[in-house]
């Protein structure tokens, strides 16, 4: 049987037969399981003398995996960052955005077997003078080269200090409400699209709850202003928790943090 109804067949069969046969037709086992690691990492721009061994640290987050990495505050210290990642995240990565001409500051690195199939840089605001640059959300849609059902999207940012954290100043506010609502945006049209949504970023927040609202949204750290959450599609992906680690970088204030998953397709 070709799995093929002819207009007459479906005709004669009628609508429950059909569903039964569509779905003994197209029916298929779930996809292996694969380990996902996936970190934030705000490397900072205090001791600039550490961050080499802060990057190849993130860089082996995950002992014998190849991490995911959304970055913060890239080329925020001097122009020497682009050079160590591509060092340490070479030949078997993609890293997008890292030469980006606006949205640099917050690049991902995707590694292989992955790859990306689409992307997105969205601008969010033109920052405050003295205070902070210009902030953007950056999105990739990555594909498994052995799997090619198995997709999702994975998105970085990083909001404005000083809004709900450190000094707190109400002036700061309107920037980051703002962030929260094209982080929202961004990360609901691919949860629309059925996809599952992996976020990192530094919120400036330590209180900060989830990036859409919806009961869904999970998060890998319940606290702290570095996180990682993630929102399920449509079920066609799982993605399960393993653990998660703390990465000490002694650039600044920000250690980087990593979550274990594992991925498959259903």
């Amino acid at each position: 049987m070709t799995g093929k109804l002819t207009r007459r067949q479906a005709l004669l069969l009628g609508g429950g037969a059909v569903a039964a046969l569509a779905s003994a037709g197209t029916a298929t086992a779930a996809g292996a399981w694969i380990r996902l690691p996936v970190v934030t990492a705000n490397i900072g721009r205090d001791n600039l003398g550490a961050r080499e061994a802060a990057i190849r640290d993130v860089r082996n987050a995950d002992p014998g995996n190849r991490p995911f990495v959304g970055w913060q505050e890239i080329r925020e210290g001097d122009d020497g960052e682009p050079a160590i990642i591509s060092q340490y995240f070479g030949d078997l990565y993609q890293n997008a955005f890292l030469h980006h001409e606006s949205s640099y500051r917050v690049p991902i690195s995707v590694p292989q077997p992955w790859t990306v199939i689409n992307s997105r840089a969205t601008f969010v605001h033109g920052g405050m003078q003295n205070i902070t640059p210009p902030r953007w959300i950056n999105e990739v849609v990555v594909q498994h080269t052995a799997d090619p059902a198995l997709v999702f999207t994975l998105i970085d940012s990083h909001y404005i200090y000083g809004a709900y954290n450190g000094p707190q100043e109400v002036s700061r506010r309107d920037e980051w409400d703002l962030h929260k609502q094209r982080h929202r945006e961004r990360v609901m049209a691919h949860h629309n699209n059925g996809r599952l949504v992996i976020w990192t970023a530094d919120t400036n927040n330590p209180n900060y709850g989830n990036a859409t609202g919806q009961a869904g949204e999970r998060k890998a750290f319940a606290g702290g202003i570095d996180r990682i959450n993630w929102l399920p599609g449509d079920g066609s992906v799982e993605l399960e928790l393993l653990s998660t680690k703390v990465i000490p970088m002694h650039v600044d204030g920000h250690d980087a943090r990593a979550a274990i998953f594992r991925i498959r397709s259903v």
